[in-house]
């Protein structure tokens, strides 16, 4: 059995269930305890990537809302962690769209390496789509960290957020479907 998928399966798992998890746990467990659940996603992360620049950002991120959840033993820290989420993606497709290719752009090359120039000018304007939901939903988690009750932190990050990202992968699919019979019928 391989290990990275297993450690990439592990990470998307405790990213996922995280929000839940840091709600469940307070008044159960000190804030320092619950931060384990940071430092074992930068953990599998140093351990899948090897040197890339952004990861290296992110996880260390990651490290430091571990490390100042251990130092004041406050919730704070560990609810940042979906702003810290948001504000890499964001910085990532910000930055394909200044240094192409684009995100989007990688990944539809991914299964048709020839695109059309109308399809790389689509998967620029989906990139652009991207970083406003990553702008926003950034806002709004640190919103929801700094002034919101707890439950409602851990419903919009740990529920609303999700769907939300559902919501945009099926609309553009739904958009990127029209496209393709526009462009190539």
């Amino acid at each position: 059995m391989r290990v990275r998928p297993v450690l990439r399966f592990l990470t998307v798992a405790i990213v996922l269930i995280y929000p839940l998890a840091i709600w469940l746990g307070q008044g159960q467990l000190e804030p320092r305890y619950l931060a384990l659940l940071l430092l074992l996603v930068a953990l599998f992360r140093l351990s899948m990537v090897k040197s890339d620049r952004g990861w290296a950002w992110w996880t260390g991120g990651t490290l430091l809302l571990f490390a100042l959840t251990l130092w004041v033993n406050a919730p704070l820290p560990l609810k940042l962690y979906p702003v810290l989420v948001n504000a890499g993606l964001l910085g990532l497709f910000s930055y394909s769209l200044v240094v192409p290719p684009t995100v989007i752009e990688r990944i539809a090359r991914a299964r048709d390496a020839d695109l059309p120039a109308a399809a790389v000018l689509y998967t620029r304007r989906v990139t652009q789509v991207w970083c406003v939901f990553f702008a926003v939903n950034g806002i709004i988690a640190l919103i929801t960290a700094l002034w919101t009750p707890a439950l409602v932190w851990t419903i919009y990050n740990g529920l609303i957020a999700y769907v939300l990202m559902g919501l945009l992968f099926a609309g553009e699919y739904c958009v990127r479907w029209r496209f393709k019979r526009r462009h190539h019928a």
